[in-house]
């Protein structure tokens, strides 16, 4: 019992149905930070990326790519520090707070586009590079018309979006990495079950961030290792593109 009551100070109770949950100041500082740091390493990633590709597509898939990573980890962190130090801004927090929604459907569509770039496609793959742009947009209305109205739903459609490309990729010829891929999914899905833990696990959201920080991670090494490295950039079937 004393250590349960110990644990108070650092997290509220569980919100109800269909409210927010309030983080207590720790949570703030852990939701912040998690990803706040992961902005420059992003950027890094993303110049590393251009810096080993050979031609304007390769160029073109590491920026859409790399800025997704950016994106996300940016927003993430604005939303939360505006939610923990502007409490007079709630207009503006609830825009950034759709933004940050929206950001993760452009951010798993900017996951996939480095294997539905640069790997040999067949016909349902080839017309997935730019179905997944398409199901990103639709989130994104989704997320403006029914914002925090239906939030299983909306988990529903993120795990759908990352699950039906997947059945793609996994379809490919060449499946060099995609071990990497499945990693990293598996450490998406691990962390939902944080994300819908405020209230229950002390630092849910931020555990819940650094699991998105590992799966990003662990895409990233697949992606640098098999996509952008001298071999598969020699076999790459647009070496000769743009």
């Amino acid at each position: 019992m004393k250590g349960a009551s110990s644990l108070q100070r650092f997290m509220n109770h569980r919100a109800s149905v269909n409210c927010r949950y309030q983080p207590t100041c720790y949570e703030h500082a852990a939701n912040c930070y998690t990803h706040a740091l992961l902005v420059v390493p992003a950027f890094l990633g993303m110049a590393l990326l251009h810096w080993r590709s050979d031609d304007n597509w390769q160029r073109l898939t590491a920026l859409v790519y790399g800025m997704g990573l950016i994106t996300l980890f940016l927003v993430s962190s604005l939303y939360h520090i505006i939610y923990w130090k502007k409490s007079h801004m709630r207009s503006v927090e609830h825009c950034v707070h759709m933004c940050d929604r929206v950001v993760i459907y452009f951010f798993i569509a900017a996951c996939y586009t480095p294997w539905l770039n640069l790997r040999e496609l067949g016909p349902l793959a080839a017309h997935m590079r730019w179905f997944i742009w398409f199901m990103a947009t639709a989130g994104s209305f989704y997320v403006v018309k029914f914002h925090e109205r239906y939030k299983l739903v909306e988990l529903a459609f993120y795990l759908a979006m990352g699950f039906l490309p997947a059945s793609v990729i996994a379809s490919m010829t060449n499946t060099e990495g995609l071990h990497e891929v499945a990693l990293g999914g598996l450490l998406y899905c691990l962390g939902v079950v944080f994300f819908k833990s405020d209230g229950v696990i002390p630092f849910a959201h931020a555990i819940w961030h650094i699991f998105v920080a590992l799966a990003a991670a662990v895409h990233y090494y697949a992606v640098w290792n098999h996509l952008y490295s001298p071999a598969a950039l020699t076999s790459d079937p647009h070496s000769s593109d743009l």
